[in-house]
């Protein structure tokens, strides 16, 4: 009958090995041997004993838990860098606690509290900007640090080359003939400081400089992330005396709201106004989007591998950038003047 009080001792003495030994079996550590693993994960069996993560931290002195730290749930981009990140890590055995930190007081809150908390192996912070203080709190955890959909401060990170990415999009639109390019800028309100820390409206301003197109500041409209914002966006484009003949958004959701209010003033995509994304949302193939392409699943992939290898106290990259893609639908084709050319 399974002993509900059982502990790792009991489990190490009754299996004939050190509560250490015990300890690497359970956490399927490669230095046991497998005649042993196999006699420890027996006991373990035949009493029902779950470990502790405190006891299964014994061997290497780890807690086998994670903190990730994220500012939005609802967004489809962090949703699936999140379940790419728990993926890798649940294989490797090792918990999430989930920190969601929506605004700035939420996140100012979770840093000052979490040097005291010091029971995890690693932090992970998903796509926003670390400002020195936040760093200064990190580093007196001693543990860690990986940030991915970003780059954060100097730690080890995966994330796209958003500053490649914007050129990828605006020179698709200069190479079908466009020259009158509005950009929908797209910024966070709890991370104004990040506002062009990706240079996804760098790459713009470059993409048209090389082209010898003289900037336009009446085209540029800056709204925060978000469907409605970017229909909103686009209704003030259209209210210019000359309004743009194609349109890149920094990301699909805002150039689905773009396409929204095109279709709603009664213009043709692409014949009146041509619009382009970043990501590739699981919604872009339905709106016929042309978008650059982000694996956004890889990235959290990727970086849940860089906490296992930290974890186990292997060298990792400091950064590595994932390789986008532009992706040609239907939204995107030559201005009117230049369609029969």
């Amino acid at each position: 009958m399974a002993d509900a009080h059982l502990s790792l001792a009991d489990v190490a003495r009754l299996a004939g090995v050190s509560p250490a030994t015990a300890s690497r079996a359970l956490n399927s550590r490669p230095e046991v041997a497998e005649a042993t693993r196999a006699r420890v994960l027996a006991v373990a069996r035949e009493h029902h004993y779950v470990a502790s993560p405190e006891a299964s931290g014994l061997a290497s002195r780890t807690t086998g838990r994670v903190a990730v730290v994220v500012p939005h749930l609802s967004r489809w981009f962090f949703g699936a860098l999140l379940e790419g990140l728990e993926a890798r890590l649940r294989r490797a055995g090792l918990d999430v606690l989930l920190y969601h930190v929506p605004t700035r007081r939420d996140r100012h809150d979770f840093f000052e509290r979490l040097p005291a908390r010091r029971k995890v192996d690693a932090v992970v912070v998903l796509a926003f900007p670390v400002s020195e203080h936040e760093q200064a709190r990190l580093a007196m955890m001693g543990v860690g640090i990986v940030a991915a959909g970003g780059q954060v401060a100097a730690f080890p990170h995966v994330c796209i080359d958003d500053h490649a990415a914007a050129r990828q999009a605006v020179d698709h639109l200069l190479f079908l003939g466009h020259r009158r390019i509005a950009m929908i800028e797209a910024v966070d309100p709890e991370s104004a400081e990040w506002r062009d820390g990706m240079g996804r409206a760098t790459g713009y301003h470059e993409a048209l400089a090389e082209a010898g197109v003289a900037p336009d500041p009446e085209l540029v409209v800056t709204v925060p992330w978000g469907e409605q914002h970017g229909a909103d966006a686009m209704s003030r484009l259209l209210g210019l005396r000359e309004p743009p003949t194609a349109v890149y958004a920094h990301s699909d959701e805002v150039a689905a709201g773009a396409l929204a209010t095109l279709r709603r003033a009664g213009l043709r995509v692409p014949q009146d106004v041509s619009v382009i994304g970043i990501d590739d949302h699981p919604l872009a193939a339905l709106l016929d989007l042309t978008t650059v392409a982000q694996p956004v699943r890889e990235q959290g992939e990727a970086a849940g591998q860089l906490v296992v290898d930290l974890v186990a106290g292997r060298d990792v990259p400091r950064g590595r950038a994932v390789p986008t893609r532009l992706v040609v639908r239907g939204s995107t084709a030559p201005p009117r003047a230049s369609a029969g050319a």
